[in-house]
């Protein structure tokens, strides 16, 4: 075993442990644990401040790398191809399972008010997803982490540069230097995950009052934890799993991603997690070229773990309301859960903005939201960590389909 990987087992461990200690300490010393919410701020903070750096120099130098610009659309089109499939699969998943189990029949704690947050964004559309495509100004979407559009603009810019000759290498070698210059930071960074997902996870546990209150909470809705717990294992362990069998990688490329999972779990936020899951993908053996691609465009596009979450959520307020879904509202269901999860990964709190689009365009009342948000931040991290899951598969299986390693040069 080389000195690098364990090192890493070494962190893997250590952050394993430190998930555990934030359970059991935010379970059973309730809100005295919010205390410790800054160490957990400050992790994050810590990582957020790479990922624009981060994004724009690995889209750019990974998009030069594909060479000809009519191969960048080829390979586009296939990434995101995947991504739609993938995030159909698991609605569709997610509608067979709560069909079955009907977690929402019998439920009669239904709230008679929309909350706040919620009825702020009900106005909010497709055309307000399209719109976030493009900003107007990219320093104001930087500061705001809106990655989207920085995306879409790295896209464009990395196409252009790779038709301007000569003059484009100093560029391209610039921002390949700045991607190295950026891991490095994430790796020491990565020194105190292990402090930073402890604090997150027990200081957000301790909001939810401890684990007593939590476990109440849990007994409400239980058969809606567990319907969308079973359809994200279902997806992250057979159907994902599957896939990547196709990029003739084996189970050990799960271990290698383990430290990004971890993480995913502990931050809940893809986009936070992604400069480690690039680092991880690298050591699993993945093309840089896949890696620098795929993988910032799936952590703001490709959300398999929300979409199964908002389709179940959705049939499971239907069902407590009594209200019927046939097959053409659970068609509708389908359509709006796949597409506005891939298209609302740019706009603040996704999910919440997800399910409001899929409930109205079904007629569902927006009230029954409010059912769902105390176990919400639980099933958040769940989530998140099949959707880190699906952009790491994705970067394996999309390998397969790149141009051939000597097209870089016809930039020169």
């Amino acid at each position: 075993m080389s000195p690098q990987t364990s090192q890493h087992n070494t962190l893997l461990v250590a952050i394993l442990i430190g998930a555990l200690a934030g359970l059991l300490c935010g379970w059973f010393f309730g809100e005295a644990m919010v205390s410790v919410q800054w160490l957990g701020d400050l992790f994050l903070d810590l990582l957020k401040m790479t990922i624009i750096p981060l994004i724009v120099a690995a889209v750019i130098s990974g998009v030069a790398a594909l060479g000809d610009i009519r191969k960048l659309g080829r390979f586009g089109g296939l990434t995101v191809g995947y991504y739609v499939l993938t995030t159909a699969m698991a609605v569709f998943t997610g509608l067979v399972l709560v069909n079955l189990i009907a977690p929402g029949s019998g439920y009669d704690n239904l709230p008679d008010f929309v909350p706040e947050d919620i009825a702020g964004k009900a106005s909010i559309g497709f055309t307000d997803i399209i719109q976030q495509l493009v900003t107007p100004n990219l320093f104001n979407a930087a500061a705001e982490t809106d990655l989207l559009p920085l995306i879409v603009f790295c896209l464009i810019f990395a196409a252009a540069l790779t038709t301007v000759g000569p003059r484009g290498k100093p560029v391209i070698s610039f921002f390949e230097g700045l991607n190295e210059v950026m891991m490095k930071i994430v790796l020491w960074i990565m020194i105190l995950a292990p402090v930073g997902i402890f604090a997150m996870v027990a200081a957000r546990l301790g909001q939810a009052g401890g684990g007593e209150a939590f476990w109440q909470e849990v007994i409400q809705v239980g058969k809606y934890i567990f319907t969308v717990s079973l359809g994200l294992a279902i997806h992250f362990c057979v159907l994902l799993t599957l896939l990547l069998i196709f990029s003739n990688r084996g189970i050990t490329y799960l271990v290698d991603m383990s430290r990004a999972l971890v993480t995913a779990f502990g931050t809940s936020s893809s986009s936070a997690t992604l400069p480690l899951t690039m680092e991880c993908a690298l050591e699993g053996g993945v093309d840089k070229r896949s890696v620098r691609f795929v993988l910032p465009l799936g952590a703001t596009v490709n959300m398999d773990g929300t979409a199964l979450y908002e389709a179940v959520a959705v049939m499971f307020i239907a069902q407590a309301y009594g209200i019927p879904m046939g097959l053409y509202e659970q068609a509708i269901i389908f359509i709006t859960a796949t597409l506005a999860a891939i298209g609302a990964a740019g706009i603040p709190q996704a999910g919440l903005v997800t399910m409001i689009i899929v409930l109205t365009a079904v007629g569902l009342p927006l009230e029954g939201i409010g059912i769902l948000l105390a176990v919400d931040w639980f099933l958040d991290r769940m989530r998140t960590l099949v959707n880190v899951w699906g952009d790491s598969t994705g970067a394996a299986i999309m390998e397969r389909f790149l141009p051939a390693e000597d097209l870089p040069q016809q930039t020169g």
